[in-house]
């Protein structure tokens, strides 16, 4: 039995949970938009490459001009030793309960939480998500680009008659 998940236009349910950066708390973002990245695991394989290709292409994470989290359900320390070891350029938020993943419709049964991204406009509205029905791919930050370009471009009229 799973929460309802938010769908695009919906407002995105707020959380604030300790990251590598400090406390994060979604309401406080407002202005920007916010890249949420549910990911299954810290020093885990494709979450390694994951998170590796968003620090090897740094300029195009910063070109986003948007806040990008990871969370996950490892907890600080761990979240703290996986930026460490690889010089990792995205804050990492502890998710520990998986509650937020729940909330977000990015947990499963017996796995955990699940790889999704989810992007919140400057409003806190849900303008896209991108779930992976298998753990071996990842947006590249190309792909979070176009997806927030999209998101942009869809813009509040999208939300006519809610």
């Amino acid at each position: 039995m799973s929460m309802a998940k938010p769908h695009v236009g919906d407002r995105a349910p707020d959380f604030e949970l300790q990251g590598t950066d400090g406390p994060f708390r979604l309401s406080e973002q407002r202005g920007r938009p916010v890249i949420l990245l549910f990911y299954p695991g810290d020093n885990t394989p494709v979450c390694t490459r994951q998170f590796c290709s968003y620090r090897d292409h740094a300029e195009d994470l910063d070109d986003l001009d948007a806040v990008v989290v990871g969370i996950s359900a490892q907890d600080l320390d761990s979240h703290a030793a996986f930026v460490a070891k690889h010089g990792l350029n995205v804050p990492l938020l502890a998710d520990t309960g998986g509650e937020v993943a729940k909330r977000y419709g990015a947990r499963a049964p017996v796995v955990g939480t699940r790889r999704a991204v989810v992007i919140v406009d400057e409003e806190g509205v849900v303008r896209a998500r991108h779930d992976h029905l298998f753990g071996v791919d990842f947006q590249t930050a190309d792909e979070l680009k176009e997806m927030l370009a999209a998101a942009r471009t869809a813009g509040p009229d999208r939300l006519a008659g809610i």
